[in-house]
């Protein structure tokens, strides 16, 4: 449904989680009859949550961490963990920054260049415990590090950035073919983020295992201020949701999954986020409130450091529980911060549904209020 912005222009209306409820059906469950396991591709988990790439949300222990608890945990491959043979004390000093100077240092401790021989060892602290394997570069750098992180022995590889798009035109390098690298690579990709139905369309035709829905939506993003782009998240995936649908269509049976990344604070995201359409979920300041989390009560991503435009901050989102208690409570609190997935549970058997595949055919209905 379009609407008239002014004589000469037309917008379509979209939604934000905050928009949308879901709403019980005609039966109840009980919570612990309910299953939230989900697979990609070979691996499969108990729970459908990714810890975001970001130095605030994973290092190489709270990768093993996730991992244990049933998730999985994304290592970023440009970060500090990369950089430095001993990233704790720029993690104490970006923790105890002033606010006025923190963009200006973040930038100078992140110009360390990224030494091949970490990420290498990064990597194999976290296949020595046995958890799933995955790490994170950008399009930027995919082609730089990729052998390195293969060889490695990387479990699933993410190329993640404000947007991934199957086709980067430039004049001054040559682009990463998208469809070739994921052909010829011998682990699943997943890309992103996309937030339309034709860019996610066009990534699942390259064999991506995954997308990536999310763009200048999260915590401790300033895109909307510095870009004037935005997606709201609601709309974004049940859009690449229905890419997914079209394309098992088109492709004779090829299921992509939908990973929601961005804009899901609480576990009341959460539920909607899978409620239009997601698989599993990516989750960045909701996991770095956890007491063990790297940023220790600060949040950030690789856009607050960006070298000449940076389009995000380090925020402070303070820190509430451990991170099994953020993740399968008890809960200290009643805002929808700590046991994220109880609350998952509890919606789905609420509304009546068994599994998450089912329950993204619940009904959504658009709601006239903030639900926070």
């Amino acid at each position: 449904m379009e609407r008239e912005i002014g004589r000469s222009k037309r917008g379509r209306r979209v939604y934000a989680f905050d928009d949308i409820a879901v709403v019980p059906s005609r039966r109840t469950r009980d919570p612990q009859d309910v299953s939230i396991g989900w697979s990609i591709d070979a691996y499969h988990f108990d729970i459908p949550v990714m810890a975001a790439p970001m130095d605030s949300v994973v290092s190489p222990v709270t990768a093993i961490a996730m991992g244990k608890l049933g998730g999985l945990g994304v290592l970023d491959l440009e970060g500090l963990w990369t950089r430095y043979e001993n990233p704790e004390p720029l993690l104490e000093e970006i923790r105890s920054l002033d606010a006025a100077g923190a963009t200006v240092r973040m930038q100078q401790i992140y110009a360390e260049p990224i030494k091949p021989e970490l990420v290498t060892a990064r990597l194999a602290e976290i296949r020595a415990s046995g958890v799933t394997v995955a790490g994170a570069l950008s399009p930027q750098r995919t082609q730089e590090l990729y052998e390195t992180v293969v060889a490695a022995g990387v479990d699933l590889f993410f190329i993640r950035g404000t947007t991934v798009s199957a086709e980067h035109v430039s004049k001054s390098v040559q682009p990463l073919n998208l469809k070739k690298f994921i052909y010829e690579l011998d682990v699943p990709v997943i890309v992103g983020g996309a937030a339309t139905y034709t860019a996610a369309l066009h990534l699942m035709r390259t064999g991506a295992a995954g997308v990536l829905v999310g763009f200048g939506g999260g915590a401790a993003s300033t895109t909307r201020a510095t870009l004037g782009i935005h997606a709201p998240m609601a709309t974004a995936v049940a859009d690449v949701a229905g890419a997914r649908r079209d394309y098992l269509d088109e492709s004779g049976g090829r299921y992509v999954h939908v990973i929601a990344d961005g804009g899901l604070g609480t576990s009341g995201d959460i539920v909607k986020a899978i409620s239009v359409g997601a698989d599993a979920v990516m989750l960045g300041s909701a996991l770095a409130r956890a007491t063990d989390a790297p940023g220790g009560g600060y949040h950030w991503g690789p856009e607050a450091h960006h070298a000449q435009l940076p389009r995000g901050n380090r925020v402070h989102v303070g820190s509430v529980a451990p991170l099994d208690q953020i993740l399968f409570g008890p809960s200290p609190v009643a805002d929808g911060t700590a046991n994220l997935m109880g609350a998952l549970k509890r919606s789905m058997a609420t509304t009546g549904y068994s599994d998450l595949k089912e329950f993204q055919r619940i009904e959504v209905v658009v709601s006239p209020y903030s639900s926070r």
